[in-house]
């Protein structure tokens, strides 16, 4: 057992390492980096409930991810166009995210509610989604190469080609979306990855299997400006006691975990079927969500 100073959380050093592999090793294939599963475990399991724990788990983001980013890119699997769209949006608003978080939800009861209310919303979307099938016949029969082809990044749309077919959305709307997103993600701790990957498929109508890499860089670069941000007014806050600096110590451990897991997951997601990469996502955030709301209720 090891203790870590900054959080106070003790447990055994493996823990997080091993926790964070398991999760993003199903997450990473929906182009999410599991860290709106490692936060809950944070707070529930080993007790770290400070506004500290959000910064944290951006650490474990910024560890984590590139290893997964590399894969994809490796692959040529990756939509740039789509990565730079989400960066620009997301990017504003995870700093007032980061600033709501610590100015008007330090409680972590209310902030449990919060969480669950945007995870249920999540769950929803992403459920109606795979019941209408929202993906065409052709695109859930991929190709296992999955090279993405002819991406383009314009002022009104950004449009690439998969698997035969063309897919665009609106670069505005695409913005819009990412910087509320941002705010939400900023003030929950995630990047915002988790968020506007059900987005991206359920209104959009991206293929799972495209939006990965794009989702998966736009949460790096937002939760390296997230705990920059984090430690910045730290200072400010000082004499009030909260712990609001992340604890690097305990956010590398989930950090190198996640990084295995993040690569591997990469490395099979072009294997796996659209409908079972997101049931997975279905479950993972359904279990949260209800686990919160109902726990701040009783």
């Amino acid at each position: 057992m090891i203790q870590f100073p900054v959080s106070g959380v003790e447990t055994y050093w493996w823990l997080p390492m091993a926790v964070a592999f398991a999760i993003s090793l199903l997450t990473s294939m929906g182009g999410v980096s599991g860290a709106f599963l490692i936060l809950p475990f944070q707070v529930s399991i080993l007790k770290f409930t400070a506004p500290a724990v959000s910064p944290t788990n951006l650490v474990f983001n910024i560890i984590a991810i590139p290893g997964g980013v590399y894969r994809y890119w490796r692959e040529k699997r990756m939509v740039w166009p789509l990565a730079w769209a989400i960066t620009i949006g997301t990017l504003p608003g995870v700093f007032i995210g980061a600033f709501i978080r610590i100015k008007y939800l330090p409680d972590p009861v209310s902030f449990k509610l919060f969480a669950g209310l945007v995870l249920l919303y999540i769950g929803i979307r992403l459920f109606t989604n795979i019941i209408a099938k929202t993906e065409s016949a052709n695109a859930l029969q991929h190709d296992f190469r999955l090279v993405i082809a002819s991406p383009e990044f314009k002022i009104t749309k950004i449009r690439y080609k998969y698997n035969g077919m063309e897919y665009s959305a609106s670069t505005i709307s695409l913005i819009s979306l990412s910087f509320i997103v941002g705010i939400v993600g900023g003030t929950y701790g995630v990047g915002g990855g988790a968020i506007i990957a059900p987005f991206l498929v359920a209104i959009f109508r991206l293929p799972i299997h495209t939006i990965a890499g794009a989702t998966l860089l736009g949460t790096f670069i937002t939760s390296i400006a997230g705990v920059i941000f984090y430690t910045l007014i730290a200072f400010y806050y000082a004499d009030t006691g909260l712990a609001i600096s992340p604890d690097w110590q305990l956010g590398a451990l989930f950090g190198i975990g996640g990084a295995l897991g993040m690569y591997a997951g990469a490395r099979i997601q072009k294997f796996m079927p659209a409908a079972v990469i997101k049931i997975i996502l279905l479950l993972c955030i359904l279990f949260v969500a209800g686990k919160y709301i109902i726990g701040f209720f009783n």
